[in-house]
């Protein structure tokens, strides 16, 4: 096995040449999806923020860069790392349904589905997140790290064509309701790469965050950060949320916003290959890629050989036996026992193990362990979830969410995955903004362990990771991707351990994707034994994994629909190195 801390940064024997050099620093460098992004984070660390002011600088702009992808009234699950107290925590900027939501109800009037608008929408997260993260472990005020979202949301900027692609992508869903249309659809069309993007409303909304802020700082930068807050939460932008939910039947109430708090948590923890592998808990799927590296463990990987038809089956149907667990006991630990312990366990593990056979997959999804040891028996189990064509399989549907994260000199780091759409639900008139649309990850049935329940958080797929080693942060990584998510950064953390790629090679090597399991978005489709390998990944070992019983479907030599992971690589006795994946138009900024 390679040593993180050790192995050549420059080997390239199993990627072969990366198209981008990796960055290189010693004092600081962000990371993110989009360059605008990145740009921002990194001027924030030049003028004097810590890694926390950068990553919120960069997350907000975010959501004006990526706005179909990334709402400012979305979620935003954060870790981070403060270097002077060796402290990991989690912010869980994950908002619940609202009080009035009912699982009877969908039951009733949509057969147990979560229709498209406003029953999808639940509490706002990012706003309180971001506040909390600044007010806790920041430095600079909101105005300060919101200042490029405010200029390029108001002045406008030049599309990314993978954005322009994604807008054009929903065109029809944007059409259903004319404030949506009028942002995204400027003239009734979507826009075309390079065009300049407007956004003034939402200007507006960060603008008036910002002056509230300014209004109340006399009294102290706490009191300013608590102004902004309110100003979204119990102000004029709330007034507006719930104003129009109440016009257009809709959940939220002025409660179910003033009333909302962020938690913040140490992160779940495992281990592999001698670190230390935080995720987020079990109100996301983060869990899942622990179990993954746990169930490899049995494994000679390198000898297996990067990316062989063997290393593949193997990741395959670690990641089927993870996801089967996740779909049978993964929900918000506040409303469901989660045999957590149990199912993080080696021991369990190593029963899970078992199930892998060399010469043949699962067909499917195979049957959740029993981690609590009760004697339960699943065997017959089958997801209530009906099939789907391949061909939507083979494209993929989760191309929301993006990532944020940066280190500044001191040695704190940041990592946050930003995420909702702005074609799921309705766009407030007025406001710029989408209340959270991530209600397509609940279940709407109640014999489902992620089923709709007031003041319950919906399973979310965004996590960030870091690997850390004696308590200091190795790794950070993170990719958008839904279902994705875990599958792409345990192939990328797998390239770095084993086969001695840097961030930049192991991000852009060829992947797979699974999709043998429900997922996680509204319809939750079910494609089983369905496997989409990237093109460049040899024919010969497409067709060894088809004869073994996957269903292979060819992706292009590189898609996003594959994710896009950036690292952040911090090592004891050489410069940082940070990475980010072009499939999506993620840069890197550091020195």
């Amino acid at each position: 096995m390679t040593n993180l801390e050790t192995s050549p940064s420059n080997r390239a024997d199993a990627a072969g040449q990366a198209n981008r050099p990796v960055i290189r620093g010693t004092r600081h460098a962000c990371v993110a999806g989009h360059y605008l992004a990145a740009h921002a984070g990194f001027a924030i660390l030049e003028a004097g923020g810590n890694a926390v002011d950068a990553g919120v600088a960069a997350g907000i702009v975010e959501a004006v860069a990526q706005s179909e992808q990334v709402n400012f009234a979305g979620i935003a699950p954060i870790m981070l790392h403060i270097a002077a107290t060796r402290q990991t925590v989690t912010i869980a900027g994950v908002g619940p349904w609202p009080r009035r939501a009912s699982c009877e109800w969908l039951e009733r009037h949509h057969g147990g589905k979560i229709p498209r608008g406003v029953f999808r929408s639940v509490v706002p997260a990012a706003p309180a997140a971001w506040l909390f993260a600044l007010r806790r472990f920041g430095t600079m005020s909101f105005g300060e790290v919101a200042a490029a979202a405010i200029r390029l949301a108001r002045d406008g900027f030049a599309i990314h064509p993978y954005n322009a692609e994604q807008i054009q992508r929903n065109a029809g869903e944007y059409r259903d309701w004319p404030q949506n249309a009028a942002v995204y659809l400027p003239g009734g069309q979507p826009p075309r790469a390079g065009d300049l993007f407007v956004q003034k409303d939402l200007a507006g909304t960060l603008q008036f965050l910002a002056d509230q802020e300014r209004a109340a700082a006399r009294q102290g930068r706490e009191a300013g950060l608590q102004a902004a807050r309110d100003a979204f939460y119990a102000g004029d932008i709330a007034h507006k949320i719930v104003a129009y939910h109440r016009d257009h039947g809709g959940w939220l109430t002025a409660e179910d916003l003033a009333g909302f708090e962020v938690e913040m948590a140490p992160p779940q923890r495992g281990s592999y290959a001698g670190y230390e592998v935080c995720t987020c808990s079990f109100w996301s799927q983060g869990p899942a890629l622990i179990q993954i590296l746990n169930v490899l463990e049995g494994f000679d990987l390198s000898a297996l050989g990067h990316n062989s038809e063997a290393y593949l089956h193997h990741l395959v149907e670690a990641v089927k036996l993870s996801f089967a667990d996740r779909y049978q006991y993964y929900g918000d630990p506040q409303f469901v026992d989660v045999p957590a312990d149990a199912l993080l366990s080696r021991d369990y593990a190593r029963l899970r193990r078992g199930l892998i056979a060399a010469d043949r997959a699962w067909p499917g999804m195979p049957p959740p362990g029993d981690p609590r040891g009760n004697g339960a028996s699943l065997a017959g189990f089958a997801p209530p979830i009906a099939a789907a064509e391949a061909k939507e399989a083979a494209l993929g549907r989760a191309l929301d969410t993006t990532y944020c994260c940066a280190v500044d000199r001191w040695g704190n780091v940041f990592s946050a995955s930003p995420s909702d759409t702005s074609s799921d639900v309705p766009m407030i008139p007025g406001t710029g903004i989408c209340p959270s649309a991530r209600g397509t990850q609940a279940w709407g049935e109640r014999d489902n362990v992620n089923c709709v329940a007031p003041g319950k958080r919906t399973r979310v797929t965004p996590n960030p990771v870091m690997l850390l080693k004696d308590g200091r942060p190795v790794i950070a990584l993170r990719t958008p991707g839904g279902d994705v998510q875990p599958q792409a950064m345990a192939q990328a953390l797998l390239n770095m351990i084993y086969f001695g790629m840097d961030p930049q090679q192991a991000v852009e090597a060829p992947r797979f994707v699974s999709w043998s399991f429900p997922n996680s978005r509204q319809p939750h489709t079910y494609h089983a034994g369905m496997l989409a390998l990237e093109a460049r990944i040899a024919r010969s070992v497409g067709d060894g994994l088809a004869a073994r019983g996957h269903k292979i479907a060819w992706w292009p030599h590189r898609t996003g629909r594959a994710g896009a992971v950036c690292v952040l690589r911090m090592l004891s006795d050489r410069p940082f190195e940070a990475a980010a994946d072009f499939r999506r138009g993620g840069y890197a900024l550091g020195w």
